[in-house]
């Protein structure tokens, strides 16, 4: 992949004038590739307002020839090739906002030919708010496609952004990361799209798991005439809740002194799909409903686990960690603070241990919530995750929620503006998801009915799709049509019923099937190929 970079502008106005800043991009290349319906396209000469609040801190563009593209940085969001991305135009705007000091890159990619005439803004994962790897993709499928570093971490894994020299929490980059970034991403990108190509998209739509699931979401709550349509999938909202939950296996092996292995959770894990899996007519080992799994951890006490060598014995302190970890977190009274970790799904992330020179075992806990809780609950970027107590948990918790909830906790079910903008959402999550607990994103499917009239009424804008055994984001590429189905909905008002997917089995071979529209289950027929969607019906639960 060749790059010819055509110009650079810098632009520093005053606050007053923001609102009307440009950046004013002049250079000799003149590509005369063209689009049926379009005018020139154009990669040199055009100029970007800047949105209200912001100033262009600078532009530029490069011509750059078809080939493949390295993605930057390590897995999951960068490390790997994107091979035969068309040849293309990139224009890069850094937006800063007044007092801030910060710089948030958009990065914007459009097709020299072959534009289908959409616009496709890609989300992030952990803490990194956008995905280049993923505008890569989209632009081989003929989208100008765009994505945003919000002026923070791109690998997804460092929050070393979220306190200033004072110690205090960096609030300008927090709202770029929540809401504000992507929010400017849509106004940039949609004008690029306009300049380059001389009109408009016909279409502006999301893409995005997890944090981008939540950016999604967070669009169609607070900015919901930014997108004609939103896949927002396994999204992260009731951010708070969610992400201090899934540090509570760790307090309750803590609290237990109890830290199972690998092969024993195996082993629970192996027992509930068991005893549920052909609850939905097959026994294929996927359980289809796990919110209706009864599985007793407890049947397995004084069990044998033959692993790597070594026997274990299930105790009955093992059988109580597991019985803990599904039920999810109560504070010191009982009272459920969230959901738990979905019966089926792995535990690893969650219950990853390591045992010191002393023989003594430390948990360590996973390290995206854990973060935020030393870096943004704490405000100690060393905090010690790994021995909090109950009460510890339940504190943390509670201020997690008071001080981050406004800012960035995407849990309004008051999507009334974004039905009303005409909008469409479509979320798809794994019900084995062990990092985001699949019931919260149900949950908040069950509010948003309660403030908007009920089920029949929100199923007009908005569709949940639940997947049988999936694992969190675990749905990429040709393995769903999850975007093909809410173009279709968007722009020719065909509402999807289902969504086709293929799923992994444990057998190691992989599944066709329908995903049905919540509160729908996927039944077997009773014949046929049990790896044809054919052979499946959606039946109420």
């Amino acid at each position: 992949m060749k790059r010819r970079l055509l110009t650079l502008a810098t632009v520093g106005i005053t606050v007053a004038g923001a609102a009307a800043v440009y950046a004013l991009v002049d250079a000799s290349h003149d590509s005369t590739a063209t689009r049926a319906g379009t005018n020139a396209f154009h990669c040199s000469t055009f100029q970007i307002p800047a949105p209200v609040g912001a100033i262009v801190d600078s532009l530029t563009t490069a011509d750059v020839s078809a080939g493949t593209f390295q993605v930057p940085g390590s897995p999951p969001l960068g490390g790997y090739p994107v091979p035969e991305v068309p040849a293309h135009c990139e224009v890069t705007v850094t937006l800063t906002h007044p007092g801030a000091n910060d710089h948030a890159k958009v990065q914007v990619w459009l097709p020299e030919s072959g534009w289908n005439g959409r616009f496709q803004a890609v989300g992030g994962a952990a803490y990194a708010a956008g995905n280049i790897g993923g505008v890569a993709t989209a632009v081989k499928q003929g989208y100008a496609a765009a994505t945003t570093d919000a002026g923070v971490d791109t690998s997804g894994l460092d929050t070393g952004w979220g306190l200033d020299p004072s110690g205090k929490v960096n609030a300008a980059l927090l709202e770029n990361f929540s809401s504000r970034s992507v929010h400017e991403l849509a106004i940039v990108g949609k004008q690029v799209v306009k300049d380059v190509y001389g009109n408009a998209a016909s279409y502006a739509y999301w893409n995005g798991c997890s944090t981008g699931g939540r950016q999604g979401y967070m669009e169609a709550q607070k900015y919901p005439a930014d997108f004609n349509g939103i896949n927002a999938d396994a999204p992260a909202i009731n951010w708070n809740q969610f992400e201090v939950a899934t540090l509570w296996p760790q307090v309750v092996m803590n609290e237990a002194h109890t830290y199972p292995t690998a092969c024993e959770f195996s082993a629970f894990n192996q027992a509930a799909v068991k005893e549920c899996d052909a609850a939905d007519g097959l026994a294929d080992g996927l359980i289809s409903d796990p919110a209706k799994c009864a599985f007793d951890p407890r049947r397995l006490i004084g069990t044998k686990v033959q692993c790597d060598g070594k026997e274990y014995t299930i105790s009955e302190s093992d059988a109580e960690v597991v019985r803990k970890i599904w039920d999810g977190p109560r504070d010191p009274n009982g009272k459920q603070l969230w959901f738990g970790l979905p019966t089926g799904a792995d535990f690893t992330a969650l219950t990853a241990a390591t045992s010191g020179p002393d023989g003594v075992t430390t948990g360590v806990p996973f390290i995206v919530p854990a973060q935020w809780v030393a870096t943004f609950v704490e405000k100690q970027p060393k905090f010690d995750t790994a021995h909090l107590t109950y009460a510890q948990f339940d504190q943390i918790f509670q201020q997690a929620r008071a001080e981050y909830d406004p800012i960035i906790g995407t849990a309004d079910p008051d999507l009334s503006a974004f039905r009303a903008a005409g909008g469409k959402l479509i979320t798809w999550q794994g019900d084995a998801d062990q990092l985001i607990p699949t019931a919260g994103t149900v949950d908040y499917r069950h509010r948003v009915e309660a403030q908007m009239g009920g089920s029949a009424k929100v199923d007009d804008f908005y569709r949940v799709f639940l997947a049988p055994g999936v694992a969190h984001c675990a749905l990429t590429g040709d393995t769903i049509n999850d975007l093909t189905a809410l173009t279709a909905w968007v722009e020719h008002g065909r509402a999807p019923e289902v969504l086709r997917a293929t799923l992994p089995t444990p057998t190691g071979r992989t599944a066709s099937r329908d995903l049905c529209r919540f509160p729908l289950v996927s039944h077997y027929s009773g014949d046929g190929d049990p790896t044809s969607p054919a052979s499946f019906r959606c039946v109420a639960p």
